[in-house]
């Protein structure tokens, strides 16, 4: 759901740049659009690590998935 306004508002831009919009218009809608591309990114990983602390797998595979999970969290941070 949230990536289909992502798609919205990334056409939007498009069409605003085809049509010479002026910078600081342009330059709010991208803004507008990363930090919702941001949310997505947040929401798949707290589902990651919801999905580590409910314990799922073996003791092993629940650290390996954790520390997945940190990882994917500093690329986004």
């Amino acid at each position: 759901m949230r990536l289909k306004k992502i798609e919205g508002q990334v056409r939007g831009i498009q069409r605003m740049v085809e049509e010479g919009q002026g910078c600081a218009e342009v330059l709010n809608q991208l803004r507008a659009a990363r930090k919702a591309f941001d949310k997505v990114g947040f929401v798949i990983l707290a589902t990651k690590m919801k999905e580590c602390m409910a314990g799922r797998g073996g003791s092993e595979n629940q650290e390996a998935a954790m520390e997945e999970a940190m990882d994917l969290f500093m690329t986004l941070a």
